[in-house]
This record gives structure tokens, C-alpha cells and sequence, in this order.
């Protein structure tokens, strides 16, 4: 596979304001100790310190300073692969100009200017340098070579897929970004050279615009501001990085001892996914501006294997969750299973309200789909008191173990307004013998005898809500649904289908976070029981009445296929590459064993469709959803094979 992650820095070294020949070594220094990087940015006006002031009108401190922009781009002759942007003052004309030197395996490939000049408040640029705005097709002549000068400068590497667009400090606070327009043309990497003097509130301000550039450009930002060496006269620097990507700050500091050097590894296949997918993030302004030719390579090389990707995961500063889904973090956990319960109850309480049915039938198993589903239907009574919960549990003498027939029972009486307990062994039994099935259990594969079971299931709701002018609630989940674990018209089918694009892996929080803040200690006991409770559609023998049948030994770990499921649907992921991921999230699992559940993975992914494909209604909570009328169009009969050979090379 193409390999496309970019170790990036942000680098803030020792500084001496004014004294250019220890500035420009320091930075000599921090290239040499991160040229294992492909991109290196360091703050505003690096080369010389940006409170020189006054000292800015000396012609001694700019051909100094000139003169360390050479020596430094000699220094990385040496490093191949690396792009570093250093700040320094540039005479071109008759104007001085605060700019970004574009340096590249001992090139200075290009000069940009900054194109907003602050002059309020504690600033004052404009006594010393002009915007280089509208400075287009320019190159400015410095030791004997024209340097491509202007704002209309890209730099790329074709290779590695890195377009590099350039800010300067202001130009990211101002209404009308230039990197917006730089993003358009094409770039996916922004650097911003700063120099922002900390003041309270600062901190929290600049991280949200470099989340907010970062997500509406879904692009990568990399953001490096002036150090604590700066003059302090009149003004405090905090030496703040940040390493964003798509709306996420990746790495972050602020205040640190210099030198000091943040890197995060940026993903250039995410960042390009999500450009594709959002059609409406279109090209413009092209023809606004030329390419120079840099190198900026990707981690160790360009193309890996699913094992050397995997490696590359696990040395770059990339923090993978087990569960995507999932936050890790238990204060935004319990936030999102609270909003995510909210979107389910709006969206079924809107369904309600439009067809004027008030009756909710729901089948209770004592599982945590059905739990979480008669919770939604809870909440969505309390937004509309006409609701009523119709609660019906249908047991399978000999199947249904005594632990969720026990948990099914308590939990219904606490929530549903009716409870119903219908008994489905007759009546399974005199189907299997009408359509000539034996009425016991032949083992593994029976798929009739299983699945007679939730087809009656549903049958009774259906018939049941047509009696009483009611509305069946579906249970099934998103993990489910992408591997088909569900019986075609059977707990595949409803009226409304609260859970559809809820996770396995997230199913359970939810759950927990609601007994969590329920009032009553009853309910918040039987949750938990039925969280602890084994994952099961028990619709095979129980064994002395526990549970015999385990959905996880048939189809993989839930996080597992979970974690492959995100980065397929999310990002777009060949195999190979979500494989990869898995490798680096799951270190302790076998990699031989995590392409085998890939590859189980994408075969009942693929062969499954045509159940997704005339799935009920049901809310979007997240941003992976597998609705035929939404997210997800795919041809029921689509061949996958380049999916499964794309899985091949996992020892090469």
C-alpha cells in the first residue's frame, strides 16, 4: 500500500534577539536532531527573533540574517526527504517583508511573504514591514539565484502527495484565510509561522482556529509560535505548537523549556478521503498559484506492506484507539452516550408525533440491544407523555437462558406501561413441522431452526401492533447490520429502527451511562446485570438453562470488527490498511489472526448487503452510517475480491 503518514514538527528553538549566527545554529541544531522528520516549521521571523523592532532598519542584522537563511538551507543538503520553514526578514524593492523561507535538500526553494500586517493594540509590524499581498509571479535574487518569491506559492511533493501551503501569524485571524484559498488549490498541509504574545484566553482562542482551519480545509495545520527567549520589554511569548488535523489537535504545547520540538504524524489518505467525500469541498483558485517542487517524504518509505505499515503506526506519534467509537475519555464518554440517547429519543418521538401512533411495541431479550432500544422508547415518553410502552418478551423453552429471561422481566416492569410474556415453543415447533423441519436442533449450520425463532418473534409484534394500532421498535445495531448478524425479515425488519446506527462497542456505554443517572437504584441494578451479561441471540439449546450460544465465537470480537467497520466506512480504507491499523491498536493479537478476522470481516460485509439494502428507517447518531438511503449505497451482488487479495501480503 501507499504509504502517506508525515512526521511534521513544530519546532521552537533557543533564541537571542538580534544575534543571528546563534539563532541560525540553534535551528542547525534542532533540523540535524529531527531529520527523521519530513516537515519542520519553525516560529515567525526564527532567523533574526521577532522583537528586534527597530533593529529591523538595520542593513547589518538583514544581510545577517540572509546570510543564515543560506547556511541553514546548506545544512540540510545532507537530509533527505526534509522541508523546513524558518522565518526571516527579506528586502525585495523598495519594502521589507516578514516572510517564510521554503527550504528543501539545501534549497531555498521558495519565499513567502505575509500578507497581513498587524499595527494595533501591542502590535506594530506595519513601522517595519509591508503585506506582501498581491505580490504575485516574483522572484527575488539572493546569492546569485532567483528565489520564487509571492503569495502564490505551492509547495509539492509528488511523491509522497504533500502540498504545503504557507501562513504567517495574522494571516490565520483574519476573516479571509489565505490558506482556505491555498486549500482549494490543492494543498493539504499548512504551515503557520507565529509569533503571538500570550495573554488569558489566547491559549483556548488559538487552538480553536487552528481546529476550525483544520476541519472546514480538511487539511493538516501545523502551528509554531515564538518562544519564551523573545524580549519580554513589553510583552510575554509562550513558545504555544499545535499539530492539527481535519478539526483534531494531534499535538499540542505550550510554555515549554526550549529548544523544544513537537511532531505528530499526519495522514495524508485521511485528510485526501475526506476531500473526496465531501463533494462540496471543491477546486478553486488554481490558476491563483505556482508549484515549486520540494521533498517532503513520507515515514521510512513510500510503500509498505500490511507488517512494515503496522511498524511505521507503532514508531510514529500515533495514538490509536481500540474502540474509535468510543471516547476514551470518561467526562466526553458519558457526554456523547447522553446525546447520542437524545438524537435516538427526538428521532422516534418525531416519528410518533407524524403518524399520530402512540403505541410502542418493543421485544425485550434481556440483551443490550433491546435494553438500549426500550430506554430510547422511555425517553421518547417523557418528551411526549401519550406515548405508551407495550413490552412483549418471548421466551424458547429450553433456549432462552433463566439470566435473560430473569433480566427481561425486572427490566420491563420498570419501564414498559403493559408487559406481555409470550411463549414461542409451540409455535416454532408446529412451523419447523409444517414446512417439514425437524422440531429439535441439528446443530451447527441449522440456520432454519435459528431463525424461525426471531421470524416468530417479529411476526407477534407485527400482528400485535396491527391490533392495537401500534408501532414496532427496532432493536438491531450498526455492527450487526455491517455483518449481517440478523435474521432477514426477522429482528432485520420494523417500524422504526432506533439503534441502526449505534455500535456494538458503544451500545453497552450507553446503557451504562443512562443507569448512571437514572433515579432508581432497581433499574440501575438490572442495567448492569445485563451489561455484565454475555453477548447472545440464544436461539440455539441452553445448557441447564445458561447460556450455550456465543455471537463473538461465531463472528469475531465486536471491537475488532468494530475498529475495522470505522476505518472502512469513516476513511475509506482498503483492507490492507485497516489491517494495519489493527496491528498497531491490537499489539497483543497475532497479526496472521487479525488478517483472519479481516478477511471475515469484509466477506460478510460484502455478502450481507441485501439485508441493509431494504433496512426500516431509523436515526443517524455518528458519523458512519450504514443507511441505503444515506451513507452507504452498495450493490447487493458487488464482487469482493480486490478486497480480499488486498489482504494477501500481510508476511511480505
Amino acid at each position: 500500500m501507499r504509504n502517506q503518514l508525515i512526521l511534521a514538527a513544530a519546532a521552537v528553538p533557543d533564541l537571542k534577539v538580534a544575534d543571528v549566527e546563534y539563532n541560525t545554529n540553534q535551528i542547525v541544531r534542532l533540523i540535524k536532531e529531527n531529520s527523521a522528520c519530513g516537515l519542520i516549521v519553525f516560529p515567525e521571523l526564527s532567523v533574526t527573533g521577532y522583537t528586534c523592532a527597530d533593529l529591523f532598519g538595520s542593513g547589518l542584522l538583514l544581510e545577517k540574517a540572509q546570510d543564515g537563511m543560506i547556511r541553514i538551507a546548506e545544512a540540510t543538503q545532507e537530509y533527505s526527504g526534509l522541508t523546513v520553514i524558518i522565518g526571516v526578514p527579506i528586502r525585495f524593492e523598495n519594502n521589507l517583508y516578514n516572510c517564510a523561507a521554503v527550504i528543501s535538500e539545501g534549497n531555498v526553494c521558495a519565499i513567502i511573504p505575509k500578507q497581513y500586517i498587524p499595527s494595533y493594540s501591542e502590535f506594530y509590524e506595519g513601522r517595519w514591514f509591508s503585506s506582501g499581498k498581491g505580490l504575485t509571479e516574483r522572484s527575488v535574487r539572493i546569492h546569485g539565484k532567483d528565489i520564487p518569491f509571492g503569495t502564490d506559492i505551492l509547495a509539492e511533493d509528488p511523491e509522497s502527495g504533500a502540498v504545503l501551503g504557507i501562513e504567517i501569524c495574522e494571516d490565520l485571524w483574519v476573516p479571509d484565510k489565505p490558506s482556505t484559498h491555498m486549500c482549494l488549490a490543492g494543498a493539504n498541509i499548512i504551515a503557520n509561522l507565529s509569533a503571538s504574545d500570550e495573554l488569558i484566553g489566547k491559549e483556548e482562542y488559538r487552538r480553536r482556529l487552528v481546529e476550525q482551519q483544520s476541519g472546514s480545509c480538511y487539511c493538516a495545520y501545523v502551528y509554531a509560535s515564538a518562544g519564551v527567549d523573545e524580549s519580554s520589554t513589553d510583552l510575554v511569548f509562550s513558545g504555544h505548537t499545535l499539530i492539527g488535523q481535519c478539526g483534531t489537535v494531534l499535538q499540542e504545547d505550550i510554555f515549554p523549556l526550549c529548544p523544544s520540538v513537537s511532531t505528530g504524524a499526519i495522514d495524508l489518505v485521511r485528510i485526501m478521503y475526506d476531500r473526496r467525500h465531501q463533494n462540496t469541498f471543491g477546486n478553486a483558485d488554481e490558476n491563483m498559484y505556482r508549484r515549486v517542487n520540494v521533498n517532503i517524504r513520507a515515514f521510512r518509505n513510500g510503500e509498505a506492506s500490511i507488517s512494515e505499515m503496522a511498524d511505521i503506526l507503532k514508531e510514529l506519534p500515533v495514538v490509536l484507539s481500540r474502540n474509535p467509537f468510543v471516547p476514551s475519555d470518561d467526562r466526553e464518554r458519558r457526554d456523547r452516550c447522553r446525546k447520542i440517547m437524545r438524537i435516538q429519543a427526538n428521532g422516534l418521538a418525531t416519528r410518533i408525533r407524524a403518524t399520530g401512533i402512540y403505541n410502542l411495541l418493543i421485544g425485550i431479550s434481556g440483551g443490550l440491544d433491546s435494553t438500549l432500544a426500550l430506554l430510547v422508547c422511555a425517553e421518547a415518553r417523557s418528551m411526549v407523555p401519550e406515548i405508551r410502552i407495550i413490552a412483549y418478551t418471548m421466551p424458547n423453552k429450553g433456549n432462552t437462558s433463566g439470566l435473560t429471561y430473569k433480566n427481561a422481566r425486572e427490566l420491563m416492569r420498570l419501564i414498559a406501561d403493559e408487559v406481555h410474556e409470550v411463549p414461542i415453543s409451540e409455535s416454532v415447533q408446529m412451523h419447523l413441522k409444517d414446512i417439514g423441519h425437524s422440531p429439535d436442533y441439528q446443530g451447527e449450520g441449522d440456520s432454519a431452526y435459528e431463525n424461525a425463532q426471531a421470524r416468530m418473534r417479529t411476526y407477534i409484534l407485527m400482528d400485535a401492533a396491527n391490533m392495537i394500532n401500534g408501532l414496532v421498535v427496532g432493536t438491531g445495531d450498526l455492527s450487526e447490520l455491517a455483518l449481517g448478524w440478523c435474521t432477514y425479515n426477522g429482528d432485520h425488519m420494523s417500524m422504526y429502527a432506533v439503534n441502526a446506527s449505534v455500535p456494538k462497542t458503544l451500545v453497552k456505554y450507553i446503557c451504562r451511562t443512562y443507569a448512571q443517572f437514572c433515579s432508581s437504584e432497581e433499574l440501575r441494578r438490572v442495567i448492569f446485570a445485563i451489561c455484565d451479561t454475555p453477548i447472545t441471540p440464544e436461539l440455539t439449546p441452553s445448557h441447564e438453562g445458561k447460556i450455550s450460544q456465543m455471537t463473538e465465537e461465531k463472528i469475531g470480537k465486536y471491537d475488532l470488527n468494530d475498529f475495522l467497520l470505522y476505518y472502512t466506512l469513516r476513511y475509506g480504507f482498503e483492507p490492507s490498511r485497516s489491517a494495519a491499523y489493527a496491528m498497531c491498536a491490537y499489539p497483543e493479537l497475532e497479526r496472521k489472526e487479525i488478517i483472519k478476522a479481516a478477511e471475515r470481516f469484509y466477506i460478510r460485509f460484502f455478502t450481507q448487503q441485501f439485508k441493509r439494502s431494504c433496512l426500516p428507517d431509523g436515526p443517524k447518531v455518528g458519523s458512519v452510517s450504514l443507511s441505503p438511503r444515506g451513507d452507504w449505497r452498495m450493490p447487493s451482488d458487488a464482487s469482493m475480491r480486490l478486497w480480499l487479495d488486498d489482504l494477501k501480503d500481510v508476511m511480505r
